[in-house]
């Protein structure tokens, strides 16, 4: 085991035991540079709130697809609002936005993955490496419940492909668990939640998902992998 290595696994050991709080206290005393990105979903409305009530200093940001749902972007607002917070907004480039539709069409991403994959790098990729940069930590909602390629989630792990640490603070967290919390402390989620949407994205690659579906069957419906992602999360890591 490298050095590397046995700092994360150290750091899975110490996270494992703590609160959702407690690990984001514990991150941010880390004196280093830490980012959380939000999707607005309801699990990361859920790590803004404790960032926000306890005024750790832990920078939040979120992409602006130029695609999401209006229900989304209002989301940001209120959210900020509500917390007395500023979430940094990140949007793909103009110029690079063109250059896709010139080549695909403005929804070619349903014609093929490659398609699909393109514009999701400009959209997402892109722009989450711009509000990665200078980051030592890399704080997301993933959660083992939240599909079968997220099973394994660990607290921590070590993003060779971005030369930083992940920290997943809700990776142990049921739906349940979330639920719970966003009751007691009032967190502003987003209404499409309660339209059948558990996990929401872009909006021409979101929809509703079925009963007895996995909460990201919605998420590029059309596709037929099941390990179906956008690249944000599949960056090789160890630990």
């Amino acid at each position: 085991m490298t050095q590397a290595d046995a700092k994360i696994h150290k750091l899975n050991d110490t996270l494992a035991s703590l609160s959702l709080g407690e690990r984001l206290k514990y991150i941010a005393d880390q004196q280093v540079s830490a980012v959380f990105t939000t999707s607005l979903g309801i699990e990361d409305q859920v790590i803004t709130e404790a960032i926000a009530v306890s005024g750790l200093n832990i920078r939040i940001a979120t992409l602006e697809t130029g695609r999401l749902f209006d229900e989304t972007l209002a989301l940001i607002d209120e959210t900020e609002e509500r917390l007395n917070i500023r979430i940094e907004r990140y949007q793909p480039d103009e110029a690079a936005v063109a250059g896709y539709v010139d080549a695909y069409g403005r929804n070619g991403f349903y014609e093929s993955v490659e398609a699909r994959q393109a514009c999701c790098h400009i959209r997402k990729l892109v722009p989450l490496a711009n509000a990665l940069k200078g980051a030592d930590i890399w704080i997301t909602g993933l959660r083992r419940g939240q599909s079968g390629n997220r099973a394994s989630t660990p607290y921590a792990e070590y993003d060779a492909k971005r030369a930083l640490t992940k920290v997943n603070p809700l990776a142990d967290w049921g739906i349940d668990d979330i639920h719970a919390y966003v009751a007691k402390h009032s967190v502003p989620v987003n209404p499409l939640h309660d339209r059948g949407y558990p996990s929401i994205g872009c909006a021409p690659c979101t929809r509703a998902i079925k009963p007895g579906e996995p909460e990201r069957a919605g998420r590029w419906w059309w596709e037929t992998d099941a390990k179906r992602e956008c690249g944000l999360h599949l960056a090789k890591t160890s630990g």
